[in-house]
């Protein structure tokens, strides 16, 4: 599961939870937490008793709480007192609560599946492959999205290890890519292709036609085998990196281009198709009856 993964929010009853990826786990909203669990309209207040309570009770809070930055309903990011599933057990143990036992159920569930899916890498695949078929994407299609995510976390992988810890170091460098492989940004590609970065189903990726994903992916794994040969290190030289893996599947692009005098970024994208797709279905029913 790479940086850009799974949704940062989750709902249980209704209720979001928000939660951040860090060391390598899930740290869960403490106090979006102690809301959906007692109902209370100022959580942060009965979060706050709590902690003095936990105190009390030998259990040094401070040792399993993380300040990390999660986005507010103001939509600016604060730092936010998270805990990680283990520690979330711990602190549901001193909230009375019918709803506490479901709740442990389901978050149990959520940390199963992801031990599951870092023992057997396979396992997320197969829940992505579920995500897409359900979606009523081709299977063609949906062999090179799933290829193309794995090509995508071997780069994160190295660029993790060559002291680019910042997201938006990761949107910069792989902007640098798709700017080299298609000749345009990744928001003019969005442009294009007229989707909204305010809704979670336009994913860029998820719109890309066969051919965009390819060289999507050539442009990434070039960047990847450029970096370990290079032994590259820091931004700057993994920006450089990046456009040239980048170039490389730019050229590709080109010269297919030039032999089929048809250009590889197309305005196609799953909406569109989807719509269509229910028109017919639609009319076909109609016709039937």
């Amino acid at each position: 599961m790479n940086k850009e993964k799974k949704d940062k929010i989750i709902v249980f009853g209704g209720k979001s939870i928000r939660r951040v990826w860090n060391d390598n786990e899930w740290y869960f909203s403490i106090v979006d937490i102690i809301e959906i669990l007692t109902d209370s309209s100022i959580p942060k207040r009965y979060w706050s008793d709590l902690k003095i309570k936990l105190s009390g009770e030998d259990f040094e809070v401070y040792d399993f709480i993380v300040q990390l930055k999660l986005k507010a309903p103001d939509g600016k990011l604060r730092e936010t007192d998270c805990a990680n599933t283990k520690s979330i057990f711990r602190i549901i143990q001193s909230i009375p609560s019918k709803k506490a036992e479901p709740f442990k159920r389901w978050l149990a569930k959520i940390g199963y599946e992801r031990v599951q899916e870092i023992e057997n890498p396979e396992l997320a695949q197969d829940r992505a492959k579920e995500y897409y078929e359900k979606k009523g994407y081709p299977k063609k299609w949906i062999d090179k999205r799933l290829r193309g995510i794995a090509v995508r976390q071997e780069l994160t992988e190295e660029w993790k290890n060559r002291e680019i810890n910042e997201k938006g170091d990761y949107a910069i460098l792989t902007n640098e890519i798709a700017r080299a492989t298609f000749g345009l940004s990744i928001k003019k590609h969005k442009k294009i292709k007229d989707l909204d970065t305010r809704f979670k189903n336009q994913n860029l990726r998820d719109h890309m036609t066969d051919l965009e994903l390819i060289f999507s992916m050539l442009g990434e794994a070039s960047t990847t085998e450029i970096v370990k040969s290079k032994d590259i290190l820091g931004f700057g030289e993994n920006k450089k990196a990046a456009r040239e893996g980048g170039e490389v599947a730019g050229r590709a692009r080109k010269d297919l281009e030039t032999k089929t005098g048809k250009k590889v970024v197309s305005e196609k994208n799953y909406l569109k198709q989807s719509a269509k797709l229910k028109k017919k279905k639609k009319k076909i029913k109609i016709i039937a009856n």
